[in-house]
């Protein structure tokens, strides 16, 4: 007998209706058979499917400190339907999908290509859980390009996450790495784009956001260029002094004897914090853009994106820059209040504000976070456990001679300085989908870190996390991502059990040949190498090291020998085994061409290994198109000539 499905939407709420769509057209390719299911907005439906908010179910929130911002997944169905339902409509659409999951669903990756939706019958389902951390999401970086923008924001609630930020007013910098094709030009012909289409791309962006009822964080850098009375458009771009007004001259950080820009960049350029011209400037661009943006959930306000630059003017040097800081956000708090805006706002422990303020003080903590951002971190050691900063010793900050921290450990001792003396929720901005996960070439490493970092920044106090890094962190895998995601939500869940739950829907049967094939690239090329922990000679540099370009040659060997099991598997009955495996094929050739310039840098021919990466990219290039989903060829490409160029440890600040 055939069962006609109906979903009953017992919540009026937008995000409530795309969810009910949501179950709609995956239980539809479950039971291709099942006919139309009929969605009906009843809120005293007794039968169905029925998604609502669990208070309109008058079912108990309590666990919850605060419903609207924490998730909690509530199913109890039959294989009639039932319930499904959340704390607050995004939850019901974080249920919907977790119905899913628990009937065989899996998204692995991006897009239609990375989902396996199983054929069969749904089954019944008892689940009840609120996720482990508040703030779980992702931050635009890399090379981003506008329809995989919107795939990332599609897959960000399908994992349980419910957090996407996009940063800065023009996102110009991340759209131009792409459209220009940089690290592709010898492939790819330049298509620019305008800054306006870049701003309507970022509204189109927001509007999938709220479709999906996902938390909207904005902003982060820029608002140092405001104090300037300039324009954020271009602000990541090389910037000619002459452009700076007269009159803006004297709101320039004094540095070094100078008011001028620093290394020609208005984001890396602090403002004189003193000054009250310059704040007032920064103050009302801020509540103007709070005044507009009414679907800003919360928004970041960060200095500029440098360090040891800050103004050196007598007036400034009498307060630490995160002093001048707390001083500004007080002054934004009052300019809020006065307009009647309960705009939430989000400082950030980073660079020289890593260091907690000395004598000042929120007036208004209830409307702030803060945001600690270990951007120099070192990414082969995670949380070490709880971190007691009576036992790290913090040294004091000195105006622009102060070396940032190189461990995860020592970032929350600052930061637990922070909370003592201005109280506030926290949470984590992380970049282990940045230039780290280009440096684990076996990615299982830095799995691992991630899954103990998650649990160690929740041990530790931090309310969730954000990642910034590229919306294409695929290659050869998304199961780095995958851990991510999932840990945050539910921190019982153990490394093994991901691994296995990951590997065996991506690659099928023979999962664990890949899994012990990508540990034998991790034993081979060490994932502290490519961080400078391994060099034999640090005066020749930290990445000298002969024995390793022997490593090197094994690496390319070891690449060789799995491509006959490669080939085997390449087509599969799983679409997305099949674009599993063929993103495996393109990493074997990846691992061959990479090889040879570590090889060259590892035995002290750095002018030799620079030219042989530049040309490896050249090369592997004319593969992008077909892994670009997936694939950032323009941020791998920058994460490893900055190490092979620069320096292997964080971000050269």
């Amino acid at each position: 007998m055939v069962k006609h499905y109906k979903i009953f939407k017992i919540t009026s709420d937008h995000v409530v209706d795309f969810a009910a769509e949501e179950l709609k057209k995956y239980l539809r390719m479950m039971m291709p058979r099942c006919g139309e299911i009929d969605i009906i907005y009843d809120p005293d439906a007794t039968d169905g499917f029925r998604l609502g908010r669990m208070q309109d179910f008058a079912l108990d929130v309590s666990e919850a400190d605060d419903a609207s911002l924490d998730d909690i997944l509530h199913i109890d169905t039959d294989d009639n339907g039932g319930i499904i339902a959340g704390s607050n409509s995004r939850s019901v659409l974080l249920a919907v999908y977790r119905y899913l999951t628990l009937n065989g669903c899996r998204w692995l990756f991006p897009g239609i290509d990375g989902e396996i939706i199983p054929v069969k019958s749904i089954e019944p389902v008892y689940y009840h859980k609120m996720a482990d951390c508040r703030y779980r999401g992702q931050c635009n970086e890399g090379a981003e390009y506008q329809p995989n923008m919107i795939e990332a924001i599609d897959f960000t609630p399908k994992l349980g996450m419910n957090v996407f930020m996009l940063e800065f007013e023009y996102p110009s910098v991340y759209y131009d790495r792409y459209y220009k094709h940089q690290h592709n030009t010898a492939n790819r012909e330049e298509e620019p784009v305008t800054p306006e289409t870049i701003l309507q791309w970022k509204r189109q962006c927001e509007t999938e956001i709220a479709k999906r009822g996902l938390q909207f964080h904005d902003m982060g850098h820029g608002w140092t260029v405001k104090a300037f009375n300039m324009s954020t458009e271009d602000a990541w771009s090389d910037c000619a002094e002459e452009r700076i007004p007269p009159e803006s001259r004297e709101l320039i950080a004094l540095y070094k004897g100078e008011r001028k820009l620093f290394e020609n960049r208005l984001t890396w350029t602090n403002f004189c914090m003193s000054n009250p011209r310059a704040r007032a400037n920064a103050v009302k661009s801020i509540a103007d853009y709070a005044e507009i943006s009414t679907n800003v959930d919360y928004l970041h306000v960060w200095l500029a994106d440098r360090s040891n630059n800050h103004c050196e003017c007598e007036s400034c040097r009498k307060k630490t820059p995160s002093d001048w800081y707390v001083v500004l956000m007080n002054e934004v708090d009052a300019e809020l209040t006065a307009r009647g805006l309960n705009t939430h706002i989000v400082m950030i422990c980073y660079v020289d504000t890593t260091w907690a303020p000395v004598i000042e003080r929120l007036n208004n903590p209830s409307r702030f976070s803060l945001l600690v951002a270990a951007i120099t971190r070192d990414y082969t050691r995670a949380v070490s456990g709880i971190v007691d900063p009576e036992k790290i010793e913090l040294k004091p900050y000195v105006l622009n001679n102060s070396p940032l921290p190189t461990s995860v450990d020592e970032y929350l001792a600052h930061a637990k300085r922070w909370l003592e003396c201005c109280p506030m929720p926290s949470f984590v901005y992380e970049y282990h989908f940045w230039r780290a996960q280009y440096r684990d070439l076996g990615i299982l490493g830095l799995a691992k870190v991630i899954h103990k970092d998650v649990l160690g920044y929740r041990a530790n106090g931090c309310m969730g996390m954000i990642e910034d890094g590229s919306q294409r962190s695929f290659f050869p895998n998304g199961f780095a991502f995958y851990v991510y995601a999932s840990t945050l939500f539910d921190a019982s869940l153990t490394f093994d059990e991901l691994l296995e739950d990951y590997f065996s829907h991506a690659y099928g049967e023979d999962w664990r040949e890949v899994a012990a094939f990508l540990e034998k690239v991790g034993s081979v090329l060490d994932f502290g190498y490519l961080n400078g922990k391994l060099s034999t000679d640090t005066r020749r540099g930290p990445l000298y090291n002969p024995a390793i370009a022997a490593a090197c040659d094994k690496l390319a060997a070891c690449a060789e020998e799995f491509r006959p099991f490669v080939q085997a598997h390449r087509q599969r009955p799983l679409r997305a085994q099949t674009v599993a495996y063929k993103l495996l094929h393109y990493y074997l050739l990846f691992l061959k061409g990479v090889s040879h310039p570590i090889a060259l840098k590892a035995s002290g021919e750095d002018a030799k290994a620079r030219e042989a990466l530049t040309a490896f990219f050249d090369d592997f290039g004319r593969y992008e198109t077909e892994i670009e989903r997936w694939y950032d060829h323009c941020l791998c490409a920058i994460a490893l000539h900055d190490v092979i160029d620069k320096v292997p440890l964080g971000f050269a600040l």
